[in-house]
C-alpha cells in the first residue's frame, strides 16, 4: 500500500511537470512540432539512466520505495509515450511524412543515448 501512494504522489508531480514542460515549449518554440513531448522524453530517459545508475551503486535499504516513488510515479508521470504515440499518428494523418519519421527516429534514439549517458554520469560519479 505505501508503494501505491509513493507512485501516485511521484505521478502528481510527474504529470504536473510534463504539463509545465509542455506548456513552456509551446510559448518558447511554438506550435509546429511536439517539443514539449520530446523534450520530456529525451530528458525523462537522461533521468531515469542517472537515477538508476545512482541507484544501484547506493545501496539503500530504501531502494525500493525510492524507485517506486521516482522511477515509477515521478518518472512515469513525466514521460509521455502514449501522447509521442499520438502526435506519431496526427504527422501520419496529415501526411507529415518526413516531420513524423524525424521526431519518431530522434526521440527514440535519443532519449535511449540520454539514458546511456545518465548511466554513466551516474556510475562515475557514485562509483
Amino acid at each position: 500500500m505505501t508503494n501505491l501512494l509513493l507512485i501516485a504522489a511521484g505521478g502528481a508531480i510527474g504529470a504536473v511537470s510534463r504539463h509545465l514542460t509542455g506548456q513552456w515549449a509551446l510559448r518558447a518554440l511554438g506550435p509546429e512540432w511536439p517539443h514539449g513531448t520530446f523534450l520530456v522524453n529525451v530528458i525523462g530517459g537522461l533521468m531515469m539512466g542517472g537515477f538508476i545508475g545512482w541507484l544501484s551503486q547506493a545501496g539503500r535499504a530504501d531502494a525500493n520505495a525510492l524507485r517506486a516513488f521516482f522511477a515509477v510515479g515521478i518518472l512515469g508521470g513525466f514521460t509521455t509515450f502514449s501522447a509521442f504515440s499520438l502526435d506519431v499518428v496526427v504527422m501520419i494523418e496529415r501526411k507529415q511524412w518526413f516531420n513524423a519519421l524525424g521526431y519518431t527516429l530522434g526521440s527514440v534514439v535519443l532519449a535511449v543515448l540520454a539514458l546511456f549517458v545518465g548511466l554513466l554520469i551516474a556510475r562515475r560519479v557514485f562509483a
